[in-house]
C-alpha cells in the first residue's frame, strides 16, 4: 500500500505502558512526597502533644491527688487529639473524594469510590496520631503528682 514507508510494528501492550508511564511516575513521586509530609505532620503533633502535657503538668498532678485513674488522664490528653483528628477527616474526606472522583474521569477504565476508603483511611491517621501521643499521655499518667504540684 505504502511502497515508500518501511513497516514498522509494535505491540499494544507496550504502547499502554508508555502512555502510563508518567502516571506511574507520578505515583511514586507522591508515595514518597505523603511518607515524608505524615512523618513532618507526626513529628509536629509530637511536639504540640509535649508541650500541651508541659502546659497541664500541674493540673495533672491535681486531678491524680484528687483519685483519677489512668484512663481519666489519658482521656483527658487524648480527647483534643481525637477531637482535632476528627474534624479534619471531616473536612479532608469530601475534598478528597471530589478530587479523586475528577481524577478518575480521565481513565478508559475507571475504579469506582467506596466508603471503605475514607473509613481505612480515616481510622490509619487516627491510629497514627493515637500512637504519636501515646508516649507523653502515657508518660504523664504515670507520672508521681507530688512532683508536679511541689515546683508549682
Amino acid at each position: 500500500m505504502f511502497p515508500g514507508s518501511p513497516f514498522e510494528y509494535f505491540f499494544l501492550d507496550e504502547m499502554f505502558n508508555n502512555q502510563y508511564k508518567s502516571d506511574t511516575r507520578f505515583g511514586k513521586i507522591f508515595g514518597l512526597f505523603a511518607a515524608l509530609s505524615i512523618f513532618i505532620s507526626c513529628l509536629g503533633l509530637f511536639g504540640l502533644v509535649s508541650f500541651t502535657t508541659l502546659l497541664r503538668t500541674r493540673e495533672i498532678g491535681i486531678r491524680k491527688t484528687y483519685g483519677a485513674s489512668m484512663p481519666d488522664i489519658i482521656g483527658l490528653l487524648a480527647k483534643e487529639t481525637v477531637l482535632f483528628m476528627a474534624m479534619a477527616i471531616l473536612t479532608a474526606v469530601p475534598i478528597a473524594y471530589y478530587l479523586m472522583n475528577s481524577w478518575l474521569e480521565n481513565f478508559a477504565t475507571r475504579a469506582p469510590l467506596d466508603i471503605r476508603i475514607f473509613l481505612i483511611s480515616g481510622s490509619i491517621s487516627l491510629a497514627v496520631a493515637m500512637a504519636t501521643t501515646g508516649y507523653h499521655t502515657l508518660k504523664a499518667a504515670f507520672a508521681n503528682p507530688i512532683e508536679s504540684i511541689r515546683y508549682e
